[in-house]
């Protein structure tokens, strides 16, 4: 799951639907790629050579697999400063521990129903850090760490932070056991494991790790690297006040249980403050929650009272209920840190009280956080995803699929935006950077609302492609135009069944986008005219719609919605699957759509009949004509060599004899080539049996203009 910069590392992928000779792609070009070979030099599937520059910086990176279909799904590769290993198969008891350098760390995959052990030795007196990294780098594992003697008994058990800080008390051999909080295992379930050397004085180090959905809101636009406070940390907090002036910018920990960090600092009365706090968008654990209080009275006789409590960002919109289910976004947006404004009611002494709701036994210096108090800064952040909708045939796995587009289709993501100091300004959405033959349509999040809809088209002729996209969205903000990144937001593994598994997602570090250019979308909607429907505010606009159908569907009878502000109010309305032909008819004065410009998109859910590669059906079936061919060619050299060998002269026989064995080891081999083409024609016809697949059908985008009934 990763290597050491200036190294290189052989690394093994695998998957679903790959083809015989993938090619890894990593978000990093500075990482070379190369197949590895067999000793007859020909490419081993799955099998890469990766090359680390020395000055690629430690971190997690996005690795894809592009094939016939286009691009995968991502897993995170680290790179690191230390030496790599592989585990050792069988390492499973004190005895068979596998031996682990200081400063090297081990890429593991946990043993099901198993303990690994790992040993390494110790000197007394010296500091040492063991740190199991399973879920920051998208593992399944939630791991307990164990550190152990020599003879394997217990020392420290750690069931939570997945890391040990300890100094040896005697030296020589530790060991160091790991498993699965419940003991499972398998190819999702693995983890890097590591042992540093660390001075008494030296700080944990910190290690890159996946970003949850709710951090995309964080940073604030111009935020430094490094907050200009530090906050005091005694050994204990209690009655500490630390002054503070406005606007500042703090960095503290809950250190300890039950920590509480107060700051004071002075403000008129009607001065107006935005505080904001990061720790859970920072990947620790905690709920901040913040209380202001004006101090009145003397030294030693204050009374305080509380004008300002701050709590939760809440979520742009309404997330689902358990993180997956239809009944709302997929992701949650929103964050247990806090984001408020504060207006000071009078002049005069203020004291903010820091807390961790989740901190009350905890102790942990780990869980750090950014205290943020500044002058009103309206802006905005961005997330996007895949369209959500309830499918027919129930498939969930419809959030981790990449964006590996078919030639006609159209897809759609939807966006976010959390608004920041009372900013409610229009935001307009574009993607740059498409691969060839992708064009991309911006349906603009209105003002004062939190979302808006990107859809992204592939003409039907568009060539096999690749490339990593940029989505933004630009807005007025007082007399400057500013532009902010979107990030993009995906499921870590396939959710089969949302009700007994918890989904994982995570924030991906970029957009890739590919056009597959062998397979065409089941069906593609389009206008009629692609020049822009004018309709007079008030009355009916019929649009008609052209269906180009490319596969058989269940059921005849496709039910659409309708994507873009202003018209999503639009009733449903039906279409026939087997039509060429249809329309749509927008009511303006029943939807009270305002004179203006506005883009919208058609769409809904079908079940279609795939058939997965069924040029590679014909490919192996020629295959297996060419390899029978070949046979029948070495078995009439057989029987010609053997009616030479009988009518041979002896002094001729020794040398017809040798050319009859090599001609029946050829028969031999064209056999074993046969039944292999066979085998895999058959793999391939089975593979291409025709499946229902649930699909999310959306037209490409319509520019409507309503003008006013006066124009008219």
């Amino acid at each position: 799951m990763g290597g050491q910069a200036g190294t290189t590392v052989d690394v093994t992928v695998g998957g679903e639907f790959l083809d015989d000779q993938p090619q890894l792609v990593f978000s990093d070009k500075r990482m070379s790629v190369a197949a590895q070979t067999s000793p007859a030099g020909a490419p081993i599937s799955g099998k890469f050579r990766v090359t680390i520059p020395a000055d690629c910086p430690a971190g997690l990176y996005e690795a894809r697999l592009l094939t016939r279909l286009g691009i995968s799904s991502s897993r995170v590769f680290c790179v690191g400063d230390l030496s790599e290993l592989v585990q050792q198969p069988g390492s499973t008891t004190v005895a068979a521990a596998m031996p682990l350098s200081v400063n090297s760390v081990c890429n593991s995959q946990m043993t099901a129903r198993s303990i690994d052990h790992f040993r390494f030795e110790a000197a007394a007196g010296t500091r040492y850090v063991i740190v199991c990294e399973s879920r920051s780098i998208e593992s399944r594992l939630d791991p307990v760490l164990v550190l152990a003697n020599a003879s394997g008994q217990d020392l420290i058990v750690e069931r939570q932070r997945g890391l040990i800080d300890f100094t040896a008390k005697v030296s020589g051999s530790h060991i160091i056991k790991v498993h699965e909080l419940t003991y499972k295992g398998g190819a999702g379930y693995y983890y890097r494991l590591a042992v540093r050397q660390l001075a008494p004085d030296q700080p944990l180090p910190v290690l890159a790790s996946i970003r949850p959905v709710r951090s995309f809101s964080w940073p604030p636009t111009g935020l430094a690297e490094v907050a200009a406070v530090t906050e005091h940390q005694p050994e204990s907090s209690a009655g500490v006040v630390q002054p503070i002036t406005l606007p500042c910018d703090v960095q503290g920990s809950f250190a300890t249980a039950a920590d509480t960090d107060v700051f004071e600092f002075t403000a008129k009365k009607g001065e107006v403050w935005w505080v904001e706090v990061a720790s859970e968008r920072l990947g620790r654990p905690a709920d901040p929650a913040v209380v202001i209080q004006r101090v009145a009275g003397e030294p030693g006789q204050e009374q305080f009272v509380d004008v300002a409590e701050f709590s939760d960002i809440p979520s742009p919109l309404k997330p689902s209920s358990n993180g997956y289910s239809y009944d709302g976004p997929p992701y949650d947006g929103g964050s247990a840190d806090p984001l408020g404004r504060f207006e000071a009611p009078e002049d005069g002494r203020y004291q903010l009280r820091l807390t961790d709701l989740f901190g009350g036994t905890r102790t942990d210096p780990a869980n750090v956080y950014r205290l943020v108090i500044r002058q009103s800064a309206p802006d905005f952040a961005l997330c996007a995803w895949g369209l959500h909708m309830e499918l027919r045939n129930g498939d969930r796995n419809a959030l981790s699929k990449p964006l590996a587009l078919r030639g006609g289709i159209t897809t759609a993501l939807e966006v976010i935006a959390l608004r920041r100091d009372g900013f409610a300004g229009e935001i307009e959405l574009s993607i740059a950077g498409l691969p060839e033959g992708v064009s991309a349509s911006g349906l603009r999040i209105p003002a004062g609302q939190n979302r808006g809809m990107v859809l992204i088209t592939a003409d039907q002729n568009a060539p096999r492609s690749f490339a990593f996209a940029q989505l933004s969205g630009v807005a007025k903000i007082g007399a400057a135009e500013v532009r902010r990144p979107g990030r993009i937001a995906a499921m870590s593994w396939p959710v089969v069944d949302a009700w007994s598994e918890i989904p994982s997602p995570r924030l991906l570090d970029d957009l890739a986008i590919s056009v597959s250019g062998s397979e065409y979308a089941p069906l593609s909607i389009a206008p009629r005219e692609r020049s822009v429907y004018e309709v007079v505010a008030g009355q009916k606009l019929t649009i008609p719609l052209v269906q180009t159908r490319r596969s058989e569907f269940s059921g005849g009878i496709l039910q659409l919605r309708t994507l873009g502000a202003g018209f999503e109010q639009q009733p449903q309305f039906d279409v026939s699957l087997t039509a060429e032909t249809s329309e749509a008819v927008l009511d303006t004065a029943a939807l009270k759509v305002a004179p203006g410009d506005y883009q919208v998109a058609f769409y809904g859910s079908a079940v279609a009949r795939y058939s997965y590669d069924p040029q590679g059906v014909l490919q192996a079936l020629q295959s297996v004509e060419a390899a029978k061919q070949s046979r029948q060619a070495a078995a009439a050299a057989v029987e010609q060599l053997t009616q030479d060998l009988a009518g041979a002269a002896a002094e001729n026989r020794a040398a017809a004899k040798q050319a009859l064995l090599q001609a029946q080891a050829a028969l031999k081999a064209a056999d074993a080539s046969v039944a292999a083409a066979e085998a895999k024609h058959k793999a391939a016809a089975d593979a291409a049996v025709p499946k229902d697949t649930a699909e999310i059908i959306v037209s490409e985008p319509i520019s409507i203009r309503v003008v006013p009934a006066e124009a008219k």
